[in-house]
Protein backbone atom coordinates (compact mmCIF):
# COMPACT_ATOMS: atom_id res chain seq x y z
CA UNK A 1 0.00 0.00 0.00
CA UNK A 2 1.30 3.35 -1.30
CA UNK A 3 0.09 6.20 1.14
CA UNK A 4 0.47 9.41 -0.58
CA UNK A 5 0.65 13.03 1.31
CA UNK A 6 -0.05 16.19 0.34
CA UNK A 7 0.54 19.74 1.93
CA UNK A 8 -2.31 22.15 3.09
CA UNK A 9 -2.09 25.76 3.56
CA UNK A 10 -1.54 25.21 7.43
CA UNK A 11 2.12 24.52 7.97
CA UNK A 12 1.34 22.28 10.87
CA UNK A 13 -1.39 19.82 9.13
CA UNK A 14 -0.83 17.22 6.42
CA UNK A 15 -3.32 15.63 4.42
CA UNK A 16 -2.34 11.63 4.08
CA UNK A 17 -3.52 9.88 1.31
CA UNK A 18 -4.66 5.72 1.73
CA UNK A 19 -6.24 4.89 -1.33
CA UNK A 20 -8.75 3.44 0.86
CA UNK A 21 -11.97 5.01 2.78
CA UNK A 22 -11.39 6.39 5.41
CA UNK A 23 -14.59 7.60 6.98
CA UNK A 24 -18.51 6.76 5.77
CA UNK A 25 -20.30 8.53 8.14
CA UNK A 26 -18.83 12.24 7.26
CA UNK A 27 -15.94 14.41 8.63
CA UNK A 28 -14.95 14.09 11.84
CA UNK A 29 -12.22 15.86 14.41
CA UNK A 30 -10.36 13.77 17.30
CA UNK A 31 -8.01 15.88 19.26
CA UNK A 32 -8.03 13.36 22.45
CA UNK A 33 -6.72 10.05 21.89
CA UNK A 34 -9.67 9.13 24.75
CA UNK A 35 -12.31 10.54 22.69
CA UNK A 36 -12.57 8.29 20.40
CA UNK A 37 -11.96 4.13 20.47
CA UNK A 38 -9.80 3.60 16.86
CA UNK A 39 -6.72 1.79 17.35
CA UNK A 40 -5.52 3.58 14.49
CA UNK A 41 -6.80 7.35 16.19
CA UNK A 42 -4.92 6.51 19.03
CA UNK A 43 -1.39 5.63 17.62
CA UNK A 44 -1.25 8.70 15.41
CA UNK A 45 -2.34 10.39 18.63
CA UNK A 46 0.03 8.99 20.65
CA UNK A 47 3.12 10.56 18.47
CA UNK A 48 5.12 13.46 19.95
CA UNK A 49 3.32 16.64 18.86
CA UNK A 50 0.84 15.34 17.49
CA UNK A 51 -2.21 17.66 18.50
CA UNK A 52 -5.58 16.60 16.50
CA UNK A 53 -6.49 14.02 13.62
CA UNK A 54 -9.22 14.30 11.32
CA UNK A 55 -10.71 12.08 9.32
CA UNK A 56 -12.45 12.83 5.72
CA UNK A 57 -14.11 10.63 3.27
CA UNK A 58 -10.76 9.31 1.78
CA UNK A 59 -8.18 11.45 3.28
CA UNK A 60 -6.67 11.89 6.86
CA UNK A 61 -5.24 15.24 8.32
CA UNK A 62 -2.96 15.30 10.96
CA UNK A 63 -2.27 18.32 13.11
CA UNK A 64 1.16 18.79 15.09
CA UNK A 65 2.78 21.29 16.90
CA UNK A 66 4.95 23.94 16.01
CA UNK A 67 7.94 22.22 17.83
CA UNK A 68 7.84 19.18 16.08
CA UNK A 69 9.02 18.80 12.25
CA UNK A 70 6.68 16.75 10.08
CA UNK A 71 10.07 14.98 9.16
CA UNK A 72 10.68 13.56 12.58
CA UNK A 73 6.60 11.93 12.26
CA UNK A 74 5.51 11.63 8.96
CA UNK A 75 6.90 8.43 8.26
CA UNK A 76 5.53 7.33 11.56
CA UNK A 77 2.09 8.26 10.51
CA UNK A 78 2.40 6.28 6.89
CA UNK A 79 3.57 3.59 9.09
CA UNK A 80 0.33 3.29 11.34
CA UNK A 81 -2.05 4.20 8.34
CA UNK A 82 -0.55 1.04 6.44
CA UNK A 83 -1.02 -1.31 9.39
CA UNK A 84 -4.19 -0.41 9.46
CA UNK A 85 -4.96 -1.17 6.28
CA UNK A 86 -2.69 -4.56 6.16
CA UNK A 87 -4.35 -6.04 8.98
CA UNK A 88 -7.77 -6.58 7.00
CA UNK A 89 -9.49 -3.00 8.19
CA UNK A 90 -11.64 -1.27 5.04
CA UNK A 91 -12.48 1.91 6.99
CA UNK A 92 -11.63 4.14 10.24
CA UNK A 93 -15.23 4.99 10.87
CA UNK A 94 -18.10 2.63 8.99
CA UNK A 95 -20.86 3.62 11.37
CA UNK A 96 -22.86 7.38 12.27
CA UNK A 97 -21.10 8.50 15.40
CA UNK A 98 -22.50 11.86 14.44
CA UNK A 99 -25.23 13.62 16.31
CA UNK A 100 -27.81 14.77 13.59
CA UNK A 101 -28.19 18.68 13.90
CA UNK A 102 -31.47 19.75 15.42
CA UNK A 103 -34.23 21.63 14.14
CA UNK A 104 -33.00 24.40 12.16
CA UNK A 105 -34.76 27.46 11.00
CA UNK A 106 -35.61 28.29 7.57
CA UNK A 107 -32.45 30.81 7.65
CA UNK A 108 -29.76 27.93 9.33
CA UNK A 109 -31.21 24.91 6.36
CA UNK A 110 -30.44 27.57 3.69
CA UNK A 111 -27.11 28.79 5.09
CA UNK A 112 -25.63 24.56 6.20
CA UNK A 113 -27.07 23.92 2.31
CA UNK A 114 -25.00 26.83 0.76
CA UNK A 115 -21.97 25.29 3.20
CA UNK A 116 -22.62 21.71 2.17
CA UNK A 117 -22.60 21.98 -1.39
CA UNK A 118 -20.19 25.48 -1.92
CA UNK A 119 -18.16 25.48 0.44
CA UNK A 120 -16.96 21.87 2.27
CA UNK A 121 -15.61 20.14 -0.86
CA UNK A 122 -13.19 23.51 -1.66
CA UNK A 123 -12.42 23.20 2.33
CA UNK A 124 -11.77 19.19 2.56
CA UNK A 125 -9.40 19.29 -0.63
CA UNK A 126 -7.33 21.13 2.04
CA UNK A 127 -7.55 18.56 4.44
CA UNK A 128 -10.19 20.38 6.75
CA UNK A 129 -13.96 21.14 7.15
CA UNK A 130 -16.59 23.60 8.16
CA UNK A 131 -19.25 23.09 10.27
CA UNK A 132 -22.34 25.24 11.05
CA UNK A 133 -22.87 26.43 14.48
CA UNK A 134 -25.43 29.31 15.00
CA UNK A 135 -26.85 31.81 13.61
CA UNK A 136 -27.85 35.11 15.29
CA UNK A 137 -28.35 38.79 14.61
CA UNK A 138 -26.83 38.24 10.84
CA UNK A 139 -24.00 36.56 12.69
CA UNK A 140 -23.27 32.94 11.41
CA UNK A 141 -20.77 31.44 13.67
CA UNK A 142 -18.91 28.45 12.18
CA UNK A 143 -16.68 26.07 13.57
CA UNK A 144 -13.07 25.01 11.70
CA UNK A 145 -11.75 21.64 11.40
CA UNK A 146 -8.93 19.49 10.49
CA UNK A 147 -6.03 21.16 8.43
CA UNK A 148 -8.71 24.42 8.83
CA UNK A 149 -8.10 24.70 12.46
CA UNK A 150 -5.23 27.17 13.06
CA UNK A 151 -4.61 27.75 9.93
CA UNK A 152 -2.84 31.50 9.00
CA UNK A 153 -5.02 31.58 6.18
CA UNK A 154 -8.20 30.63 7.08
CA UNK A 155 -9.42 34.10 8.39
CA UNK A 156 -9.03 35.48 4.92
CA UNK A 157 -10.77 32.18 3.25
CA UNK A 158 -13.39 32.78 6.17
CA UNK A 159 -14.01 36.38 5.40
CA UNK A 160 -13.31 36.96 1.56
CA UNK A 161 -14.83 33.17 0.45
CA UNK A 162 -17.33 32.01 3.15
CA UNK A 163 -18.44 35.51 4.38
CA UNK A 164 -18.71 36.66 0.97
CA UNK A 165 -20.49 33.64 -0.54
CA UNK A 166 -23.11 33.62 2.26
CA UNK A 167 -23.82 37.04 1.90
CA UNK A 168 -24.20 37.24 -1.39
CA UNK A 169 -26.94 34.24 -1.35
CA UNK A 170 -28.58 35.00 2.10
CA UNK A 171 -28.61 38.84 2.65
CA UNK A 172 -29.96 38.02 6.09
CA UNK A 173 -26.40 37.33 6.64
CA UNK A 174 -24.14 39.99 7.88
CA UNK A 175 -21.20 38.34 8.89
CA UNK A 176 -19.39 35.05 9.73
CA UNK A 177 -17.11 34.32 12.53
CA UNK A 178 -15.15 31.37 13.52
CA UNK A 179 -15.45 29.69 17.46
Amino acid sequence: MFVQTEVTPNPNSLKFLPGKKVSNSGPYEITNKDQFNNELVKNILSVKGVEGVFLGQDFLSVNKSDQIKWDEIKHIVISFINDFYSNGKEVVIDKNIKQEESNLDEIEQKIVKILDQKIRPAVARDGGDIKFKEFKDGVVKVQLQGSCSGCPSSTMTLKQGVQNLLCHYLPEVKEVIAI
